[in-house]
């Protein structure tokens, strides 16, 4: 229905975005680290619609390949958006191929909700489709830690809170994501939102 939205960014979080266009602001779910630019600037955001009976929800991508990836994904058995997007969570596009070719199953096995069960049977339905999901890796990839801009940054308190929210999102328990959180807090040394939360999803 929706190919893609184009207008500015007016706000970002962790694992959404809103993009103002005609008067409207959509928020699009979208993996961690997407690279989206900063808030004030323009952006072509590639979007998919999924319809519910009680919802429905956008997921933005910052490139149509990625967009093309998550549709991959969401045709193997068992897996759902929000599955999806944590497999795209701070991930290059390549790396998901690599993964694949090399049937690496703890990549997909260390996304939270991904059991066994489940990365073994993405692992069978993406090895049949290795060249395509190498023609959509074949651009760079979008910069996975863009810095979060200023005006969005508030107290620490409310980082930690948002990043909590960002981790949950993609199946986190709360004590799983503080833990998560402050550790990647005093590893990574970081209090940018989307930079503590890939570090706290790379572990």
């Amino acid at each position: 229905m929706f190919e893609y939205v184009v207008g500015e960014v007016a706000a970002r979080s962790g694992t959404s975005v809103v993009i103002e266009a005609g008067g409207v602001g959509y928020e699009l779910l979208a993996p961690l680290g997407a690279g989206f630019p900063g808030v004030g600037e323009r952006a072509r955001v590639w979007t998919h619609l999924v319809v519910r009976e009680d919802s429905q929800t956008l997921y933005g991508f910052p490139r149509k390949e990625d967009r093309d990836l998550f549709r991959i994904l969401l045709r193997v058995r068992g897996v759902g958006p929000a599955m999806a997007l944590g497999i795209l969570s701070g991930r290059a596009p390549d790396d998901l191929v690599t993964a694949v070719v090399q049937g690496d199953l703890a990549a997909f096995t260390r996304v939270k909700g991904v059991g066994k069960k489940t990365g073994e049977q993405t692992l069978l339905d993406l090895r049949d489709k290795t060249a395509l999901l190498a023609s959509l890796a074949d651009t760079p990839a979008a910069a996975a830690a863009a810095s979060v801009p200023a005006d969005e940054s508030g107290p620490e308190a409310a980082t930690r809170r948002d990043a909590i929210a960002a981790l949950v999102s993609i199946g986190y328990s709360e004590k799983e994501a503080g833990k998560a959180i402050d550790k990647a807090k005093a590893t990574a040394g970081t209090s940018d939102l989307e930079s503590l939360v890939l570090a706290a999803v790379r572990g």
